[in-house]
């Protein structure tokens, strides 16, 4: 039998210097946020990726109209895709039944709600990542300019995934941003981690959740969630899907920062 535990495991392996221990936003500054965020592997291997894009640009140009078209698309594309790997991948209630596609479910979505702000697993993994940017960018910039158009939207892709990647890390940071744009997406994010999951799918632009009715302003507009924790991965649903759990050392039930404090 699947029993309930208090704590959840993270399939990432952290690795040496700054990252060999754990790290979570509701504990940190911002100065200790950027530190953090430019030592990561992850985006250090996106900048490196998107300077590489861009040394291939140079190297063979698409002209200036198609390179500012593929650039455009590119960052336009960009929200659509998110929002739709979020809401039909990332929240999918299929991956968790295949014992191939559970290790990845939890890595990159499962963990980050169990423990919304723990750092590690905020920030998806390469192996994932990368083809997903490539297929998003690559093919509409290609089409637009060839090689210089596709290195074009290439390094697009990858400089808005390091955008994206930092406000989501500023979303769950513990401080009141000044900004009012910043201070209303990071309200959003956090209903979307703390009230009801089935919403609010954008992390700086909502415009598809508008257009999709996914989209609330305020928690009240919405019931309480049952699942905003564990997006529906409960002890039953365990029993007869296993692997997920076992990943995990069990099912983790109750608020992420009670289970931090036990």
């Amino acid at each position: 039998m699947i029993k309930d535990k208090v704590a959840v495991k993270s399939t990432e392996s952290i690795q040496g210097g700054f990252w060999n221990r754990s790290h979570h936003l509701d504990r940190m500054t911002l100065r200790e946020l950027v530190v953090a965020y430019f030592q990561y592997p992850a985006i250090i291997a996106y900048l490196g990726l998107a300077v590489a894009a861009i040394g291939a640009w140079f190297w063979r140009p698409a002209g200036l109209a198609q390179t500012l078209a593929a650039i455009v698309i590119a960052t336009l594309v960009y929200p659509f895709v998110w929002y739709c790997l979020h809401r039909w991948v990332l929240h999918s209630k299929w991956m968790w039944k295949s014992r191939l596609l559970a290790p990845t479910w939890k890595r990159i979505h499962y963990d980050h709600h169990q423990d919304p702000n723990h750092l590690e697993v905020l920030f998806g993994g390469l192996h994932t990542t990368l083809p997903t940017i490539a297929v998003a960018t690559v093919p509409i910039g290609y089409a637009i300019g060839g090689f210089g158009g596709g290195a074009a939207a290439l390094a697009t892709g990858l400089i808005t995934t390091c955008v994206y990647e930092f406000f989501h890390c500023i979303q769950h940071l513990a401080y009141k941003p000044r900004n009012k744009w910043v201070a209303a997406i990071k309200q959003r994010h956090m209903q979307h981690h703390f009230h009801n999951e089935n919403g609010n799918y954008g992390i700086t632009n909502y415009f598809w959740d508008r257009l999709f009715g996914t989209f609330y302003e305020k928690a009240g507009e919405r019931k309480k969630s049952p699942t905003v924790f564990n997006l529906g991965y409960t002890t039953e649903v365990a029993e007869e899907y296993p692997h997920v759990a076992r990943l995990s050392g069990g099912v983790a039930t109750g608020h992420p920062r009670k289970r931090q404090r036990d």
